[in-house]
C-alpha cells in the first residue's frame, strides 16, 4: 500500500527549516529587507520570489557546480540556472573569451566571424542550414512564430497543454472543458488567448490532427519532451507521427530545444531524427551571457526571403539592437566548441543517471506514489505514481507545499534544486558526490516525512 503523507507533520516539518533558514541567513535576510526599498518585492524579478525560503538567499559567487551565498555557505547547485548554466558556472575557457571581447568591442550591431563559426556548428548539430540570433529563447520563440506566420498566412499557433516557452503570448494558455483560456497567473494578456491559440495534450495524435484540420495553425510550437510540468517523454511514435501531421496539413513544426539540449549536443532533434522546420535554442548556449538562435529550414528560409524587403528590414518585428552582438557570438563559440561537446555529456549523463536510481530507490524503499524521469543530463521526480504522459496529468500531480518542503530541506542542507519544479540538471563539473549528497538528503527528508 502507497504511503500518504501526513500533512500536519508536513507543515510542522516546514516551520522547523523555515527557522534553521532564518537563523543561517542573517546577511540574506538583510539584503532582502534594503531590497524591499527600491525593488518591486524584494527581487530584481518577481519569480525570484519563489524560491522556498521566506526569502531568497544572496549569491556572492558562483563556480562550476557550486555557488557561494553571502553568508559564506557553498552550495551544490543543481539548478543550474534552469538550464542557463548548464555548461557550469563562469567556465575559464568563455570567462577568457568574454573578456578577450569586451576589450574589443561589445556590440557595434555588425557580424563578427564568431558568427560564421556559431552558425556552422549549429548547423552540423541539428540539421538545418540557415540561423539568426537572439538575446532570449523568448525572442527566438517570438520571431519563429511570425516567420510561421508570414509564409503560411496563418494567424494560430498550436502549443501542448501546460507548456512554457518563455514569455510568448500565444502560449500562456491551458484548457478548460476544452476550451483555450488564459492559464491562471498570466499577467495582462494583450487578447483572449482563444484568437491566437490552438491547444491540445501532448501525446494525443488524434487531439492534434483535429486541431491541424482546421486549417489556421501557423506551426506547432513544442519541446520535443515537455520540461516545465515535469519531464514528460513522448511516446515511441509520437513525434513521427506528429511530423507527417504537420506536413499533411501545411504547418510548420517548430522545436524548442531550450531545455531539451540535455539530451545530447544535438538535443532531441539529432538524438530522435526529428527533422523540425525551425529550431530555438537558448539560455545555454552562452553559458549564462545572454544569448540565443532559431534555425530554419531551407523551405522555410527561401520562402521567408522571398517576403522581405531590404526597405523594410529593419522594422518588421525581428531582430533588436542587441541581437547577435559580438560578445554574445564569443560566448556562444567558446561554448560549442569547448563545453556542448559529447565528451562532456559523456560524463554528464551518467550523472543524472545516479541521481535517477538513488531517488527512485528512496521512493520505492517509502512506498511513496511518486516516480522519477530522466532526460539526458536531467531529471525530474513527480507526485504521481505513474509517469505523466501530458501536462493535465502532471499539473494534476502537483504538490505546492510538499515541493517547498522538499526543495527547503535540500536547501538548508546546501543543495539547490530548481525553484519551478522538482528538477535537477548536471554539468560538466558535477561530481558523483554532490549526486550522493542529494541522495541522502533526499533519503533523510523521506525519513522524517513518513516516519
Amino acid at each position: 500500500m502507497a504511503t500518504a503523507i501526513n500533512r500536519a507533520k508536513l507543515r510542522s516539518l516546514r516551520h522547523r527549516e523555515e527557522q534553521q533558514f532564518l537563523a543561517s541567513h542573517p546577511n540574506s535576510a538583510a539584503l532582502y529587507a534594503r531590497a524591499k526599498n527600491s525593488l518591486l518585492g524584494g527581487v530584481p524579478m518577481n519569480w525570484m520570489k519563489k524560491w522556498p525560503g521566506p526569502f531568497p538567499v544572496f549569491l556572492a559567487h558562483a563556480k562550476g557546480a557550486h555557488f557561494t551565498d553571502v553568508d559564506n555557505h557553498d552550495y551544490i547547485d543543481l539548478c543550474l540556472g534552469d538550464t542557463g548554466a548548464m555548461t557550469g558556472h563562469s567556465p575559464e575557457i568563455v570567462a577568457e573569451a568574454v573578456a578577450h571581447r569586451a576589450r574589443q568591442g561589445l556590440t557595434t550591431m555588425l557580424p563578427t566571424e564568431d558568427a560564421l563559426w556559431v552558425g556552422e556548428d549549429l548547423q552540423k548539430r541539428f540539421g538545418l542550414p540557415f540561423w539568426q540570433f537572439t538575446l532570449t529563447a523568448t525572442d527566438a520563440n517570438r520571431f519563429a512564430i511570425r516567420i510561421a506566420r508570414e509564409i503560411t498566412q496563418r494567424s494560430k499557433v498550436l502549443v501542448f497543454n501546460y507548456c512554457y516557452h518563455g514569455t510568448v503570448d500565444e502560449t500562456f494558455a491551458t484548457l478548460e472543458r476544452e476550451t483555450v483560456v488564459s492559464r491562471r497567473g498570466n499577467i495582462g494578456p494583450p487578447v483572449n488567448p482563444a484568437e491566437t491559440t490552438r491547444i491540445v495534450e501532448f501525446n494525443d495524435l488524434n487531439a492534434l490532427e483535429a486541431a491541424l484540420k482546421h486549417n489556421d495553425v501557423a506551426c506547432v510550437l513544442g519541446e520535443p519532451a515537455m520540461t516545465n510540468v515535469g519531464i514528460i517523454l513522448p511516446d515511441t511514435d509520437y513525434w513521427p507521427a506528429a511530423r507527417e501531421l504537420c506536413r499533411r496539413y501545411g504547418s510548420l513544426f517548430l522545436a524548442d530545444e531550450t531545455h531539451t539540449i540535455c539530451a545530447g549536443p544535438g538535443g532531441c532533434t539529432a538524438e530522435w531524427q526529428l527533422d523540425p522546420d525551425i529550431l530555438v535554442f537558448g539560455k545555454a548556449i552562452g553559458s549564462g551571457i545572454p544569448g540565443a538562435t532559431f534555425g530554419l529550414s531551407e523551405e522555410v528560409a527561401q520562402r521567408i526571403s522571398a517576403r522581405i524587403q531590404l526597405e523594410d528590414c529593419d522594422v518588421g518585428g525581428i531582430g533588436g539592437t542587441l541581437a547577435g552582438n559580438a560578445l554574445s557570438l564569443a560566448a556562444m563559440r567558446a561554448t560549442l566548441e569547448h563545453l556542448l561537446t559529447p565528451e562532456s555529456f559523456a560524463r554528464m549523463i551518467p550523472l543524472a543517471r545516479n541521481f535517477n536510481d538513488g531517488v527512485a530507490s528512496e521512493i520505492k524503499k517509502h512506498k511513496l506514489p511518486w516516480n522519477v524521469t530522466q532526460l539526458g543530463a536531467r531529471a525530474e521526480y513527480t507526485f504521481t505514481q505513474s509517469a505523466p504522459r501530458n501536462g493535465r496529468e502532471s499539473a494534476a500531480a502537483s504538490d505546492f507545499e510538499l515541493e517547498r518542503f522538499l526543495h527547503l530541506y535540500a536547501l538548508n542542507r546546501n543543495i539547490l534544486l530548481t525553484p519551478f519544479h522538482n528538477m535537477a540538471l548536471m554539468c560538466p563539473a558535477t561530481t558523483p558526490s554532490d549526486i550522493d549528497a542529494h541522495t541522502k538528503a533526499f533519503a533523510c527528508a523521506l525519513d522524517e516525512l513518513v516516519s
